[in-house]
């Protein structure tokens, strides 16, 4: 269920690695950044299946915008450094909190399947998807670092990473909008 419900942060995970260009510190924010939204998609899930609607259905499409500005963000910020001397900007500015927005509004479809599965699981079993789900993170982390540092993608995503990360955040933020009924 969760390689299922994650496997679109896969790429998302292998862009920001591949823009930290090994740098260690930003690695550990993105990994960071992906265990706290994940958590907050988590935290959603645990009280939506204890019985507390956090979010209405109609809302959860409406994550889409959390992607779609932080990837029209991005593109403003390659468009201004288009005729610079300057290396492109890079994941350096992408923040634990920005990971985290991405992670947890691309987790739209995490919560839809979660809150049924947990509510049916009862606590204990709740307690052992969270745990499974938590290892999954960093499996999908350790995964998305190995795909970035592999030479021929990570001369792609150093060279390219700039510019892919805004066209990957808008599709997501779009793909969430469109699918979710939001747009129509």
């Amino acid at each position: 269920m969760f390689a299922v419900t994650n496997i679109d942060d896969m790429l998302v995970l292998a862009v920001f690695f591949g823009q930290t260009r090994g740098s260690r510190a930003v690695a550990i924010r993105v990994v960071l950044g992906q265990y706290v939204g994940f958590g907050a998609i988590l935290g959603v899930s645990v009280i939506g299946a204890l019985g507390a609607d956090l979010l209405p259905d109609k809302a959860i499409p409406y994550l889409g915008l959390l992607p779609l500005l932080l990837g029209l963000r991005a593109a403003w910020t390659v468009w201004k450094h288009r005729n610079s001397d300057d290396d492109p900007p890079r994941a350096k500015d992408a923040g634990i909190l920005q990971v985290a927005m991405v992670t947890f509004a691309n987790g739209g479809d995490n919560i839809g399947v979660y809150v049924p599965v947990f509510a049916v699981a009862g606590v204990a079993g709740m307690l052992g998807y969270v745990v499974v789900f938590l290892i999954g993170v960093a499996v999908w982390c350790a995964i998305g670092w190995y795909l970035a540092s592999r030479p021929v993608v990570a001369k792609s995503l150093s060279r390219w990473g700039h510019l892919i990360l805004p066209i990957v955040l808008i599709g997501i933020g779009v793909t969430i909008l469109v699918r979710g009924g939001a747009l129509s």
